[in-house]
């Protein structure tokens, strides 16, 4: 894993309430466990926007008979 050092003016007030709600071990923790979080919900936001745009649909020959065959195969 690479590792990036980064300084960043934040606020006092911003900071503790990142560490509160991660409960991280310190400050580094807590920004790594808050901008972890947040990529994945920035993901599943755009996921959710590309999926309003085109929503997801079943093959005309689909079946969850089939379905099920097949993961009792794997």
């Amino acid at each position: 894993m690479n590792r990036m050092k980064v300084t960043a003016i934040l606020p006092d007030d911003l900071i503790t309430e990142v560490q509160k709600y991660t409960e991280g071990k310190n400050i580094t923790d807590s920004l790594q466990k808050a901008l972890s979080e947040w990529v994945k919900l920035a993901k599943i936001k755009k996921l959710n926007e590309k999926l309003r745009k085109k929503p997801l649909e079943f093959s005309s020959n689909f079946s969850a008979e089939k379905v099920r065959k097949i993961n009792r195969l794997q």
